[in-house]
């Protein structure tokens, strides 16, 4: 609704510019045309007012803005105002068309209900001092006008709150895609192959061991899934360098790491902790290196294994991990790049570079 305001505030304030301009543009014909003595001070003076009085309420749009669109009873004085230029120089002349500016302005303020009321008083007005048909017409038009303005402004913003609802959900599917597949569906994967080892287990030990495995893989991925459905993982603050050491990789740190929101920090230990793991069950990399670097503008995050690195070309489903580490790192305005390790070396390498600027 506060978009609506401002909106129709605007519009209204535009009407009192275009009523600005008519006034000093129409004002030297209907002068022309007024008879000398008394009647071309009546007119002057009726004109002058007019246009202070407009020309206040749009320098002080502020003040006087919000209070029109709370109070009825000021377009009443607003076509009063108008009417001493439809009494001193006659609806005929081209201040005629001032009156045009109420009908309009109930419009947009107050819908069809409220131009169909002004518009029609303002015909009456007109009719009443002796305007013609064409102007009464333009009266009736001009509050059709802004009414149809004012449901076109509500249906767009309608529209824009159905497209940002749609866009939050689509947003939150993401989001939880993502969680799911970082922390319970990782816990749930290795649940189901402790599961499977304790079913060829014989030894009276090593099933010992295996059953507290599997019953600690259990209690984790209960924790996890409370966690992802209480939305804790917004909230709570993320030790990045310490999460990122207790990651399974060789850590080497170079500069500064500065404060963090938890929603970046939170971003970046996922992509890291997804790209180690990639390293560990996909690539079959005996050695795992991340490295943080912080310089005056960026934070560098990256992975290095030496497994057996990337295929050739990606299947375009089936790698939710791949696709959740772009869609964190595009979520905090970094770059993120997969690709072979440098030098030749066999290997992959995921890098993340996060911009500083705006972050601290």
């Amino acid at each position: 609704m506060r978009l609506e305001a401002n909106a129709l505030q605007a519009l209204c304030r535009q009407v009192f510019a275009v009523r600005l301009v008519m006034i000093p543009l129409g004002a030297p014909l209907a002068l022309g045309r007024t008879a000398p003595g008394v009647p071309v001070y009546l007119v002057a003076g009726a004109v002058v007012g007019t246009f202070t009085l407009s020309y206040a309420l749009y320098r002080d749009w502020k003040r006087f803005g919000p209070l029109l669109l709370r109070h009825r009873w000021l377009l009443a004085a607003d076509m009063a105002v108008g009417a001493l230029l439809l009494i001193t120089a006659t609806p005929s002349s081209p201040l005629g068309l001032v009156a045009l500016g109420t009908p309009l302005l109930a419009g947009l303020v107050y819908g069809w209900r409220g131009s169909a009321v002004f518009a029609a008083a303002q015909t009456v007005v007109v009719a009443a001092l002796g305007g013609g048909l064409a102007l009464s017409l333009l009266c009736v038009l001009s509050g059709a006008a802004g009414s149809s303005v004012r449901d076109f402004l509500f249906r767009l913003s309608q529209t824009r709150a159905r497209l940002a609802a749609a866009e939050a959900v689509r947003e939150e599917r993401e989001r939880l895609a993502r969680e799911m597949h970082d922390s319970v569906s990782k816990t749930l994967h290795g649940l189901a192959l402790s599961a499977d080892a304790l079913s060829r287990t014989t030894d009276p030990a090593a099933l010992r061991h295996q059953a507290e495995q599997v019953a600690a893989a259990a209690r984790r991925a209960a924790l996890e899934s409370r966690a992802l459905l209480t939305d804790l993982r917004r909230a709570e603050e993320i030790p990045l360098l310490p999460a990122l050491r207790a990651l399974d990789a060789e850590v080497r740190v170079s500069g500064e790491l500065p404060a963090l929101p938890p929603a970046v920090a939170g971003h970046i230990l996922s992509v890291a902790a997804e790209a180690v793991e990639n390293a560990r069950r996909h690539a079959e990399a005996t050695e795992t290196l991340l490295t943080v670097s912080v310089t005056g503008t960026h934070l560098t995050v990256s992975v290095e294994d030496d497994g057996r690195g990337l295929p050739a070309r990606l299947p375009s489903g089936g790698h939710f991990g791949v696709l959740g580490m772009r869609e964190r790192a595009a979520a905090i305005g970094a770059a993120l790049s997969l690709g072979p390790r440098p030098a030749g070396r066999p290997g992959t390498r995921v890098r993340l570079s996060l911009p500083l600027e705006g972050i601290r």
